[in-house]
């Protein structure tokens, strides 16, 4: 059972349902008026206390079944108008409930119907006034009439919450796997250059002190760029720019011991989207010609032409037609994203073409 403190709180009620019990006051108004016995009193008094259990049950119970509450209500009605004309309240009271607890607007018109037929009914056998009528089968339709409104507004809020709970968690998944991809690049790349340094410093120990002493504090400043480029990519904010990237893959490959030929359009100019996933498709590709094609040369090239970018990066390694691994197929992802392509060809060694076009993205 809920708190009734969380009934306050509900987006679709609000304070409402302890406004309504306030109209309870009418089944009592009679037996004051014509000052009826204690025992009619007390009658009356178990009445009104069944009401609240049945109604409050609606609101506070984890899952009440409302058909059964509102048929308990009904039956209030239909017991205590013959003693009590105030008993027309709860024939209002279920038509009001009613669209509520049931899930479609056809279910609750039927309802209503039945409702109305019951409480015209009961007024003619007992031969009540034609306000007792009104009160017991009319107001009742005008008022479940209008609450199916609010029934299938409330209903459609419902749909709207969970849809954007739905979009939220995709959002989180999402960002999380973005996440994943940008540190997949970034430790990735940067613990490939450090081992390459490493392994370098490692074979000129002996034959070149100075030159090993200096690939060890290359290593350290790689190292120390590599934390800070960790801390960047969780913000999403890494890339220090395509031309800057371009560079340091060029010092990658010939660290490795590659011969590079760089061709890179100088009046390129990229939205800020497209240069970051631009840089982060360098940093992977080199990646993975330093680790796998076993190549001696590799060529870079970018130019714009028709509208959009292009990057193609070439080696003479041994291509190989596996399947996509994960920094690829992230590459792959972040590229489609833009509206772009991204084409793999392993003839001749492998080659990696991308296509972007140039034009601002809004990425939700």
């Amino acid at each position: 059972m809920r708190p009734l403190r969380s009934i306050f709180k509900d987006r679709d009620h609000g304070w409402g349902p302890l406004l309504w019990v306030c109209y309870l006051g009418f089944f009592f108004v009679q037996p004051a008026v014509e000052h009826v016995s204690l025992n009619k009193w007390l009658w009356d008094g178990v009445g009104g206390a069944i009401f609240l259990v049945l109604y409050w049950g609606l609101f506070l119970l984890e899952k009440p079944r409302g058909l059964v509450h509102v048929a308990g209500i009904m039956l209030l009605g239909i017991l205590f108008l013959p003693f009590n004309a105030g008993a027309c309240t709860f024939f209002i009271f279920a038509a009001s409930l009613l669209p509520f607890s049931v899930p479609t607007q056809r279910q609750a018109l039927i309802g209503l119907g039945i409702i109305a037929a019951i409480g015209g009914t009961e007024g003619l056998l007992l031969h009540a006034s034609v306000w007792e009528l009104f009160w017991a089968a009319i107001f009742p339709l005008f008022i479940g009439g209008s609450n199916i409104f609010f029934a299938e507004r409330n209903r459609m809020n419902c749909q709207l919450r969970k849809a954007n709970e739905e979009i939220e968690n995709l959002a989180k998944v999402a960002e999380r796997e973005r996440i994943a991809r940008d540190l997949h690049d970034v430790l990735g790349h940067t613990l490939s250059v450090i081992t390459l340094k490493s392994e370098l410093a490692g074979k000129l120990v002996d034959r070149d002190p100075q030159r090993a002493e200096k690939e060890i504090r290359e290593v350290e400043q790689i190292s120390r760029q590599a934390l800070s480029d960790v801390r960047d990519a969780i913000r999403g904010y890494r890339s220090q720019g395509l031309v800057a990237e371009l560079a340091q893959a060029k010092t990658t490959l010939e660290t490795a011991g590659l011969t590079v030929q760089c061709d890179a359009a100088t009046t390129v100019k990229l939205p800020a989207v497209q240069e970051s996933v631009l840089s982060l498709a360098v940093r992977e590709a080199v990646t993975n010609v330093v680790r796998h094609a076993q190549a001696r040369t590799c060529r870079m090239r970018l130019e714009q032409k028709n509208g959009s970018c292009k990057f193609e990066i070439h080696d003479d390694g041994c291509g190989s037609s596996n399947g996509e691994g994960n920094g690829l197929r992230g590459m792959r992802e972040r590229v489609e994203m833009l509206g772009g392509t991204l084409d793999r060809s392993t003839e001749a060694g492998t080659t990696i073409t991308i296509t972007l076009p140039l034009k601002e993205v809004a990425i939700k």
